[in-house]
């Protein structure tokens, strides 16, 4: 397939060029791994305002004068501190930007994040939408935070949220993705593509396995510094699907698995994103991008599947195995970057299938 060179999601090597021409600041170099191949994860800076509601600043007026409205406390991070579960919290981030014409960005929740049911969203100043960054636009970014299933610790520099940079229309069409799967094959099984590929939840009845996990609603709190420092067990509770199928309770939170497998080749870039946007009466959400190279046969990732982050809603309700819960939004890549997903850069959810966030021991 051919990659368009002017349109498309920019590379590592572009967000590299970005910072030198200041078009990215911050008061520190970037750390190690910071810049991913098609994203730059953001960095949570020194404070933290506890705030009594979640809000957008705007047309017209900054995130800082609206936090004089809503912020009931503010907490310094510097020896960390505590994010309470159900509360929301408002944290600038080391980076700015001053994006250049043509160039806008999307922000999302990375991986880890997400896994953890750890809300987190960008506001930008004059915003009207969460984790959207206009061209043009100069200023701060922050990051909303609302623990949901588990309080957490955080401490400044912390990587919760990334952001992607995109030059014009990037999305593939249908017909561009079917035509991308024939040459690359994107999903194991029947492609559906329709508005993007779809994909289903596997809870296939493998007597013994687990299907998923089900967070405890009464666990001790997470610091977001540790890796592999946390038994699953005293977080999580495993959940089984004897009959190829579990009954989702209302107001928990769920760490499931796509049926199929996942491809997203060197020149493209992929997001997940809800099926429908209410389905039954539960909300699958997806945290993180997908990156050029993941499940890439050749950087390691046969076979890797998607996370799924469910959370039911007012009233109980039976998923099936091979439900369409979601789908894969593909768009182009300016270029392939230097550096794919999983090759040698330390990537935490290459080949994976069930898996939980990286604070957490193999189960």
């Amino acid at each position: 397939m051919t990659i368009s060179g002017g349109t498309g999601v920019l590379p590592a090597q572009a967000i590299e060029a970005m910072a030198a021409r200041h078009e990215i600041r911050a008061p520190e170099p970037f750390a190690d791994g910071q810049i991913q191949p098609a994203s730059l994860d953001l960095r949570l800076g020194t404070r933290a305002f506890r705030v009594r509601a979640s809000f957008l600043p705007g047309r017209g007026r900054s995130v800082a004068e609206r936090l004089a409205d809503f912020t009931m406390h503010e907490m310094d991070l510097t020896g960390g501190a505590i994010l309470e579960k159900g509360c929301v919290y408002v944290v600038p981030l080391m980076e700015s930007l001053s994006l250049p014409p043509g160039l806008s960005a999307v922000t999302n929740a990375k991986s880890s994040t997400g896994r953890l049911d750890l809300l987190t969203r960008t506001i930008a100043d004059s915003g009207t939408e969460f984790d959207r960054v206009p061209e043009d636009y100069t200023g701060p970014l922050y990051a909303e935070i609302c623990p949901r299933s588990f309080s957490v610790l955080a401490t400044p520099g912390l990587r919760l949220n990334q952001i992607r940079f995109r030059r014009g229309e990037a999305k593939l069409g249908d017909d561009a993705l079917r035509a991308l799967h024939a040459s690359d094959r994107l999903v194991t099984g029947e492609a559906t593509i329709d508005e993007g590929l779809a994909f289903s939840v596997d809870l296939s009845p493998e007597a013994g396995e687990i299907s998923g996990w089900r967070a405890k609603p009464h666990a001790g709190v997470i610091d977001l510094s540790r890796t592999g420092a946390y038994d699953a067990s005293d977080f999580w509770e495993p959940v089984r699907s004897d009959r190829g199928g579990i009954i989702l309770d209302p107001g928990a939170f769920y760490i499931l698995v796509s049926r199929e497998a996942v491809h997203i080749p060197p020149g493209y870039a992929a997001e997940m994103a809800p099926y429908i946007a209410m389905v039954g009466e539960f909300r699958v959400h997806y945290a993180g991008f997908f990156d050029p190279g993941f499940g890439h046969a050749a950087a390691g990732g046969a076979g890797a599947r998607g996370v799924l982050e469910v959370r039911c809603h007012e009233s109980p309700f039976a998923l099936e195995h091979g439900q369409v819960v979601g789908r894969l939004i593909y768009e182009r890549m300016t270029e392939p970057p230097r550096t794919l997903y999983g090759s040698g850069i330390a990537s935490n959810y290459q080949g994976q299938g069930l898996k939980l966030s990286k604070h957490f021991r193999p189960a």
